[in-house]
């Protein structure tokens, strides 16, 4: 015969047990792929997004962030969150416009070029991104854009015709096309490969923020950035509809509520890091210049090629977007 105290204690040791089984069952794991490295300013950003949502949730939803393309590679990461791979990811909204130009809304060049003109063209193309999206089975939780980008050379330049046969590194639709109409030979880089592809001479040129120069140490090859402000395209952060419907109210709430304060808190850090960059940049050697009359001239041109062609592709959605911006 058992001990009654004996099995009184097995029975709590059971409970117990069971109750932390339930405690363990009860904690929904999400995996978040990034593509840039643990460092950026906008994967710094996401990390207290997912602690935020962690602490708020008390702990019932767990988000592990996947630095510098781990995961999976940039352009394939938007994928993975639609096909449920991954629950939650950050996307470069410009990398899909052959898929749908509206992505590409944020990379047509001089079309929004200051903080504040490019979070109204994020106004104006929310809308039709969100319901583009939901579509898909994702839903868009926050954006943030990079800062203004400029144009890394190896060589000094004053015009467009200095840039014909320069191997340009391009990371979009949009950018390979600024190849293209300024006679330069496009090569698909994306962020992470950066850095070798500049030091190995695979590329030579490229217009990108003075954040990804700084991350990728492009100081080592390269000397010349233009402050061009082109445009500032817009990370997103997107979520598997299925997996966020799966969650409870208050964790939805949690979510919610944690992006948006993201999102303000990436649009202020963005642009305080701009400047940063720019004088971190210069510390390494590097020449930071303003473009030329004549240089401006030329991409402004660049950039009306592209806005008609643009909003041709993108019919009266892209209009409305146009539209809208230039209203507000």
């Amino acid at each position: 015969m058992k001990h009654p105290h004996l099995t009184w204690r097995a029975s709590a040791v059971a409970i117990g047990l069971m109750m932390a089984a339930g405690t363990v069952a009860a904690q929904t794991k999400w995996d978040l792929p990034a593509a840039y490295p643990a460092n950026n300013f906008h994967t710094e950003n996401i990390t207290q997004f997912a602690n935020d949502v962690e602490k708020a949730s008390g702990g019932k939803l767990k988000i592990t962030v996947h630095a510098n393309a781990s995961l999976f590679k940039a352009t394939e990461i938007k994928r993975a969150v639609q096909g449920g791979q991954a629950q939650i990811g950050e996307v470069l909204l410009v990398n899909f416009e052959n898929e749908n130009p509206i992505y590409g809304a944020d990379g047509i060049p001089f079309l929004a070029t200051s903080f504040a003109d490019s979070f109204k063209l994020y106004q104006a193309q929310k809308p039709v991104l969100e319901k583009l999206l939901a579509a898909q089975g994702i839903k868009l939780l926050y954006t943030v854009a990079w800062p203004p980008q400029g144009l890394y050379v190896k060589k000094e330049i004053s015009s467009v015709a200095d840039m014909r046969g320069v191997k340009w590194r391009a990371y979009s639709p949009a950018t390979s096309t600024i190849a293209s109409l300024i006679g330069a030979q496009p090569v698909t880089i994306q962020a992470a490969e950066v850095s070798q592809a500049f030091a190995t001479g695979v590329v030579d040129s490229m217009m990108s923020s003075g954040s990804t120069g700084y991350d990728s140490k492009i100081y080592e090859s390269v000397k010349y950035w233009y402050d061009t402000q082109a445009w500032l395209p817009k990370n997103a952060i997107l979520v598997n509809m299925k997996a966020f419907n799966a969650l409870d109210a208050a964790t939805q709430a949690a979510v919610t509520k944690a992006a948006a304060e993201a999102e303000t808190r990436g649009w202020k850090l963005s642009a305080e890091k701009n400047e940063w960059y720019k004088t971190e940049l210069a510390k390494k050697g590097m020449k930071i210049l303003p473009p030329s009359a004549k240089l401006a001239a030329d991409l402004k041109q660049v950039g009306n090629i592209m806005l008609a062609d643009w909003e041709k592709k993108a019919g009266p959605d892209g209009q409305a977007i146009i539209k809208a911006f230039r209203s507000k």
